[in-house]
């Protein structure tokens, strides 16, 4: 049985790494999403982040999907409404030149939990933003501690990191940019 931890600073959960999957196991466990670009019902689950991000952004914005997956379906999406997109994933697109370009907007949807340097990553994806960009995140949010016990999102063997309010609003204080909160999942910041 994993354990979890708390950063006092930011309130982040993390396991430690004692428990993370080797990159082997954890390739196999996402060899298994079905994660497809026609599927309806998954875009319809990615335009929770999607919608409110393109009303933000100027038409013909540069941007960055990082951790798209096997089946890149957002990038297609934000590209559909006239964007230009990257991606980025370690196992299933590693350009590295892609983490080297500077963008408009940069998504990462359900990706922040799996990272175990998050800190660093989210850091990294922050100075590849231009003045005025949008960084768009999704993931599942901690809420309290009571209800963490018995949350199926700790569940996963991939997840790792678990944010919540507090952790986002760390951040913003970090980057000078006061994190917007839409929904229950979908967390944007304005460079």
């Amino acid at each position: 049985m994993r354990s979890y931890l708390c950063c006092s600073q930011c309130q982040l959960v993390f396991v430690p790494r004692v428990f993370h999957l080797s990159s082997t196991a954890e390739r196999a466990v996402y060899d298994q999403h079905q994660n497809n670009p026609n599927d309806q019902g998954y875009r319809k689950f990615l335009s929770r982040l999607a919608d409110p991000l393109l009303e933000k952004l100027a038409p013909n914005s540069l941007g960055l999907d990082f951790g798209s997956g096997p089946g890149p379906t957002l990038s297609l999406m934000l590209k559909e409404q006239g964007h230009k997109v990257a991606i980025y994933d370690p196992y299933y697109a590693p350009d590295k030149l892609a983490l080297e370009g500077h963008y408009d907007f940069i998504t990462s949807t359900e990706v922040v939990e799996h990272l175990a340097s998050p800190g660093l990553e989210l850091d990294r994806l922050w100075r590849l933003l231009k003045h005025g960009g949008y960084l768009g995140l999704m993931t599942k949010q901690v809420t309290d501690r009571d209800s963490f016990d018995s949350w199926h999102y700790k569940n996963d063997p991939t997840h790792i990191s678990f944010f919540s309010q507090q952790s986002f609003k760390y951040l913003g204080i970090k980057w000078g940019s006061a994190p917007m909160f839409v929904g229950a999942d979908v967390i944007l910041f304005r460079k």
